[in-house]
């Protein structure tokens, strides 16, 4: 087996630690050099020849989380590690993975150039805003989904009379994944966007009077869509209503929106770390997740059984 290094970009470390002590390591020291106008230079401070380096970062804005892991890459690649495999929780511009208007540009496409360009071997990352963009990587891609975390969870709370729902159409997919697991039934939001993080209008199909309600999507950003669809929901007769997201990237004013809208909970994951506490807020840790499929790729074994829903679901202990 080849010796494995774990390095992390400043924005990932919390994260990056969790999964290094899964292999009794601690994280590979990364000095940064800051340079007065901005620019900074990453240094790994040990060897990385013939390693198999995996580095964590989550490429959320600024740019820089972005060019930090692109220089490191570039670094090992140039330190002759063996291999270099980008860890990367949240990819960043997953939103702009087509061309919806002229004269746009794909910036998913653009940032897997990059990070081939840099000399990445391997991808592993957690739900993608779109499928399609594993396709734009000409190396290996694992795709992986916090259902394996969220669906659990979720089994555990034991809701009396639970309902899945997407706050728009475009998720409609993802939440009828979980009521068919979770055997629950299904709504499903109609938004109109007049304009990017603006909503005009949201009308909610299906039922919703008296149940416990859990609002799903991949991102939540300014909260502006989830608080409303929440707050229609709970004007319509629900119980409760949960929000559930897997990348919390909650800027703007989502953190006080989130506060003061009908949520009782909204849960998460640390693919992007919180920026300031919030009550409502339960963050449940991919760290056993990632470090299952590192281990499975230095070992080269299937993470096949990480997608068998039907068969975690009805084990008795339901955590990695």
């Amino acid at each position: 087996m080849s010796v494995i290094k774990i390095a992390s970009g400043r924005c990932s470390r919390n994260l990056a630690s969790k999964i290094a002590k899964a292999f009794n390591q601690k994280l590979v020291d990364v000095e940064i050099m800051q340079f007065s106008d901005g620019e900074f230079q990453p240094s790994f401070t040990e060897t990385l020849r013939g390693c198999e380096v995996f580095i964590v970062q989550s490429t959320i804005p600024p740019a820089d989380n972005l060019m930090e892991l692109l220089y490191m890459i570039d670094a090992a690649k140039r330190a002759s590690a063996h291999k270099i495999i980008a860890v990367m929780p949240y990819f960043g511009c997953a939103r702009q993975d087509r061309k919806d208007k002229p004269r746009v540009p794909i910036g998913a496409k653009l940032v897997a150039n990059l990070l081939t360009a840099a000399g990445v071997d391997r991808i592993i990352t957690m739900d993608l805003h779109a499928d399609q963009i594993q396709g734009f990587f000409d190396v290996p891609v694992d795709h992986l989904y916090a259902s394996r975390i969220f669906l659990p969870y979720l089994k555990r709370r034991n809701f009396d009379n639970l309902c899945m729902a997407s706050p728009d159409t475009g998720g409609t997919r993802r939440a009828a994944m979980y009521a068919k697991y979770l055997d629950a039934d299904l709504a499903i939001g109609y938004k109109q966007r007049p304009r990017p993080n603006v909503i005009g209008s949201l009308q909610i199909i299906g039922d919703v009077k008296d149940k416990d309600v859990v609002l799903v999507d991949d991102i939540i950003d300014t909260a502006g869509t989830i608080c409303k669809a929440a707050d229609t929901i709970k004007e319509l007769g629900a119980k409760s209503v949960r929000a559930m997201c897997v990348h919390s990237v909650f800027s703007g004013q989502a953190y006080e929106k989130i506060e003061a809208s009908c949520l009782e909970e909204v849960i998460t994951t640390d693919t992007i770390p919180q920026k300031r506490p919030c009550d409502k807020i339960t963050v449940l840790s991919v760290d056993k997740l990632f470090a299952t499929v590192i281990e499975s790729v230095v070992s080269n074994r299937s993470i096949n059984t990480l997608f068998d829903f039907d068969h975690f679901m009805n084990i008795e202990n339901m955590e990695l």
